[in-house]
């Protein structure tokens, strides 16, 4: 991690700390580290984090915890990389963090030995665009400054009447569960804009771009089973499920064997990069196992 910064007026006379804290929005962690194992020099001098600078100040900081190559693994497609952060295409199957069971072959352990930093949060059936920080300052830069743009692409049972639109439900944990939401008036304000791209009668699937404006746990699959189009292969809110059983489409079982999975994919993304102050734009074409369903 190396920075070069010119201190403007605003932080005339501040140390070097307040200006680590506000402007780069490091932890007091990181600024320790960076003082133990790091560089902080002013003008090209080695300076203490305790001590003032001045309007016209070059500020100079280097850490090398982001100086290295996340792993290459056969199975995970890495779209982009720089010093601070990769864009992955996360397969479905693999957890994003560590847990209880998968403590050595989660996404970010299957990448590196050293520390990760998933800036959002894919739940291990759903497949497809992650960016995963190395370092503590550019998970925190990345998730204030990031205004990330989300697109998920899923395939669903029924047709959606009107065929785009806004879900605007609150989610709140179900009673006695763990895992399982639901759309409750006394839940966390959450919102999705959904928007049908194709629809296969003959299986009566819809194939939908979702849009999240608010993020909560499992708020697509939630949103869409509330609205009576679960997703295909949804082992929680499914009609095959044991938590949200429907005899409503009589397909359902055959539908989620033919997909073999959550039929769940982060196919676009759109995040604005503070590090290098551009905006960064990705997008992934949607796995076979859901294109077959509307081939033409």
């Amino acid at each position: 991690m190396k920075i070069r910064y010119i201190v403007p007026k605003t932080y005339d006379n501040c140390d070097i700390k307040t200006v680590l804290s506000k402007k780069f929005l490091m932890s007091s962690g990181m600024i320790k580290h960076l003082k133990t194992n790091g560089v902080v020099n002013v003008n090209g001098v080695h300076t203490r984090v305790v001590d003032p600078v001045h309007e016209g100040d070059e500020l100079y900081l280097e850490l090398g915890d982001t100086d290295f190559m996340l792993r290459r693994c056969p199975e995970i497609d890495i779209l982009f990389e720089n010093e601070w952060y990769a864009v992955v295409n996360k397969p479905s199957g693999i957890v994003t963090h560590p847990t209880h069971g998968h403590l050595d072959d989660s996404l970010i352990t299957r990448l590196s030995d050293r520390t990760l930093h998933p800036v959002m949060r894919l739940d291990r059936e759903t497949s497809g665009l992650i960016v995963i920080a190395k370092c503590g300052y550019a998970h925190n830069t990345l998730h204030q400054y990031g205004d990330f743009e989300k697109r998920y692409t899923a395939v669903c049972f029924g047709r959606f009447e009107p065929p785009e639109g806004l879900i605007d439900q609150p989610i709140a944990r179900r009673e006695g569960s763990v895992m399982i939401r639901d759309c409750r008036p006394d839940g966390r304000e959450s919102q999705t804009v959904y928007k049908t791209l194709k629809y296969n009668e003959e299986l009566d699937l819809s194939l939908v771009e979702y849009r999240l404006i608010t993020g909560r746990c499992h708020q697509i699959r939630c949103h869409s089973t509330f609205m009576g189009h679960p997703l295909a292969g949804d082992g929680l809110y499914g009609p095959c499920s044991i938590d949200n059983p429907s005899d409503r489409y009589p397909n359902a079982s055959s539908v989620d064997q033919k997909v073999g999975r959550l039929a769940l994919h982060c196919s676009y993304l759109k995040f604005f990069d503070p590090m290098a102050g551009t905006y960064r734009e990705f997008c992934l074409d949607i796995p076979e196992a859901f294109s077959s369903l509307f081939a033409e």
